[in-house]
């Protein structure tokens, strides 16, 4: 039996799924690897770490699925979270995951310029992109970025360390590097207005399209891994953006939302839309022909992580019943809201120096209330980047939700009780995995195109469907939340500007 592979690099953890041909999961495996956050708003990986997890979490997933020969395999991780390597693709410092902010005031400057490929990024590149992060390190670290090699996204780094090709995703290279598939390319002259005119050299060698072949294993790859069989490499992406292809393919109207430790959104159109409040639309990002829109919010669960483990003190094994008990309380009753921008915000906003906030706090207010709101702060911030999708003419007439937020049945139902509509909580694995066996099936010729093979691995679903009696109250709650974002914006600025941490 020949077998599918797939690896995908999350925020703290390797996953790899082993897949039959046909999408059936046969095996998984999972290794971490630790976070550090040297400053407010940073945060960095050793991308040596990410490798060792890959090989442990892939051994894991092999015996389990009974060590089949693979024929494909495909890659998803986090981005743009960047990697500074040196020409044999060491580290020189450590990886900028994705939710580093450092990198607010390059970003801000991407604005200011006129350039016809910031028209598909809502006329700026975000503080997460790759491109205000190599700014930042070519301004703050000039020795550093001119002894890289590389400065390249983590799944380039991992297709690297598999087949020995400097490969890029289109998928990241349209979404994060302002690459133009359907006119100039690499944006040259736009790097080097913004700073980094050396930028293209340090990137990957050439672009492939998601679902196309990038080559076979190395030996040095295959023995750390333990795996049999031909295994074609096929050109993956980022890991919330792939999972249109693990809900049954992209459909107008169809939005993916992926809730973990942030939420994304994802939704692919047949005709582009340009709101400044989206990421996009981006031309030929996963499925050729198409636009593909994002939305997010930097943070989600991992708000609810902080409120229960850090600010309530709560181990992991004692948040279940945290969860029941905030359960069992009406919504909005507690008199607080919480802003959910505790890494700033990605969509609708556009702004990385928003900071989060517990506001209503009394000396009689309990564990179990404060972590209520933040559950409904996250999901109104989930309600207010689908709202503007709407209101930018972005369609959203089917929402499909997966990832962390299936473990946690307060944030599921107060999540569709906030948007007011069923949620298609999709039933089973992780979707980038998923997501990943799709891509494996086309560059093997299992399948003949992503939508065909996408179609044949569907997963199952469950509805979840809002419970009418909490609207009034939520409304309400929703509406103060909007207003609390306006009326602290100016003092979260002050709170996260730089020469604050110097102090």
């Amino acid at each position: 039996m020949t077998a599918l592979l797939a690896i995908d690099l999350g925020t703290e953890s390797a996953r790899v799924a082993v897949y039959a041909a046909d999408g059936t999961p046969l095996g998984q495996g999972e290794s971490g690897y630790p976070t550090a956050f040297p400053h407010p708003g940073w945060a960095e990986q050793n991308p040596e770490d990410w490798w060792r997890a890959v090989v442990a979490a892939t051994r894991t997933a092999l015996a389990a699925a009974g060590d089949p020969e693979v024929a494909g395999l495909a890659v998803a991780t986090t981005a743009s979270t960047v990697a500074v390597l040196d020409a044999d693709g060491r580290p020189l410092r450590p990886a900028l995951l994705w939710m580093d902010s450092r990198a607010s005031a390059e970003s801000a400057r991407t604005a200011a310029v006129d350039h016809p490929v910031l028209r598909y990024s809502g006329g700026s590149d975000a503080v997460e992109w790759l491109v205000p992060k190599a700014m930042w390190l070519a301004g703050n670290e000039p020795d550093t970025y001119r002894a890289a090699a590389r400065v390249t996204e983590a799944v380039d780094y991992l297709v690297w360390r598999l087949t020995g090709e400097w490969a890029g995703s289109q998928m990241n290279a349209v979404c994060k590097w302002n690459y133009d598939p359907r006119g100039s390319g690499f944006p040259d002259d736009l790097y080097a207005e913004l700073g980094v005119p050396d930028l293209r050299a340090k990137l990957p060698d050439r672009v492939v399209p998601v679902g196309e072949a990038v080559g076979g294993l190395t030996a040095a790859a295959r023995a750390e891994l333990g795996v049999r069989g031909g295994a074609v490499v096929s050109s993956g992406g980022i890991d919330a953006h792939l999972s249109l292809l693990a809900v049954g393919g992209a459909r107008g109207g169809r939005v993916s939302v992926v809730s973990g430790t942030s939420t994304a959104f994802i939704t692919e159109m047949a005709e582009p839309v340009f709101p400044p409040t989206v990421w996009g639309p981006y031309p030929d990002a996963l499925n050729q022909g198409s636009w593909l829109v994002e939305g997010g919010q930097v943070t989600s669960g991992s708000v609810l992580k902080w409120a229960g483990e850090q600010l309530l003190g709560r181990p992991r094994a004692e948040l279940p019943a945290l969860i029941e008990a905030a359960s069992a309380l009406p919504p909005c009753e507690h008199g607080l809201v919480v802003l959910d921008y505790f890494m700033g915000n990605r969509t609708p906003l556009r702004d990385p120096r928003l900071r989060g906030a517990v506001l209503g706090l009394t000396l009689g207010s309990t564990p179990e209330q404060v972590y209520r709101a933040a559950v409904e702060g996250v999901a109104y911030g989930t309600r207010q980047v689908l709202e503007s999708f709407v209101e930018g003419g972005v369609p959203v007439e089917e929402v499909f939700v997966s990832g962390g937020i299936r473990h946690n049945p307060l944030w599921l139902q107060t999540t569709a009780d906030v948007l007011g509509r069923p949620l298609n909580l999709v039933a089973g694995d992780n979707l980038s995995l998923r997501a990943c066996s799709v891509i494996a099936a086309v560059g093997a010729g299992r399948a003949g195109s992503l939508a065909e093979a996408a179609e044949a691995f569907a997963p199952r679903v469950r509805v979840v469907e809002p419970n009418p009696r909490h609207a009034d109250a939520l409304e309400r709650g929703y509406a103060d939340y909007r207003e609390a974002t306006a009326a602290t914006r100016a003092v979260s600025h002050r709170l996260s500007a730089p020469e604050r941490r110097s102090r």
